[in-house]
């Protein structure tokens, strides 16, 4: 099953590259039902492998103007806090309990993107103080379920946060970085982590991060607004299944 889970991390980082988000979406998944964890222990290994990812992908989206760093710095630094906090309160939370509303969430997203906005080029920003308060409530969710924040970051920041799509996927890594990492603190005193496989799945992600990179910006804005909603709710049906279905 190594093998198996090492290359479907690989998909980790092409997702994450290519659309900003989507990396714990599958990466929850894989460390339970490929890897065997259980959810809490999956949660904060998801934490580490998303953020690590998600640092690494940032630089090619930098290097081609695709982060607006003032809105990713106060979106990520306002969400650390939601994280860490929500990320000490999901250790009381049953493990299906976060995996169904994990999938849940990502229903909901999924829907957003699909109805999108008019304008998927016009840059038409959030106040500061708006930034963060959105960025509060997302990190929130971020902490609690595991997730780098990504299928929820994107489209807060295309839908509120006035980004255009390309834009909003590069800021996206930044906010998943910071977020990932003032969560995976959260869970660090609750929960042992698998350190040996913590690392091999990273480095797969990592490698898929390249790729994905490169593909970002050969795709129109609507074109990977569309998909990341078909992937997210695609992936959201199939965890449904898995813990609600016989």
């Amino acid at each position: 099953m190594w093998a198996l889970g090492l290359g479907l991390s690989v998909l980790i980082g092409v997702t994450l590259g290519l659309l900003g988000g989507g990396g714990s979406i599958l990466t929850v998944p894989i460390l339970v039902y490929v890897f065997g964890l259980e959810p809490h222990p999956a949660i904060a290994t998801s934490l580490l492998v998303v953020g690590t990812t998600s640092l690494v992908a940032l630089v090619p989206h930098a290097r081609a103007g695709r982060v607006n760093l003032k809105t990713g710095l106060t979106f990520g630094l306002a969400g650390m806090a939601g994280a860490f906090l929500a990320g000490r309160v999901s250790a009381y939370v049953a493990g299906r309990t976060l995996l169904v509303g994990f999938a849940l969430l990502m229903v909901v997203a999924a829907i957003a993107m699909f109805r999108g906005r008019r304008d998927d080029t016009a840059v038409r920003p959030l106040a500061p103080l708006k930034t963060a308060v959105l960025g509060l409530v997302v990190g929130s969710v971020t902490g609690l379920v595991g997730a780098g924040g990504g299928f929820v970051i994107v489209p807060a920041l295309v839908l509120l946060g006035g980004l255009p799509m390309p834009m909003a996927i590069g800021t996206s890594l930044l906010v998943i970085a910071l977020q990932s990492a003032a969560g995976l603190v959260g869970h660090l005193g609750e929960v042992d982590l698998d350190w040996r496989l913590a690392g091999a799945v990273t480095t797969a992600a990592v490698l898929g991060s390249f790729v994905g990179s490169r593909l970002a910006g050969k795709f129109s804005p609507s074109t990977l607004r569309r998909g990341f909603g078909v992937f997210v709710l695609v992936m959201a049906a199939w965890m449904l299944f898995k813990e609600l279905g016989p």
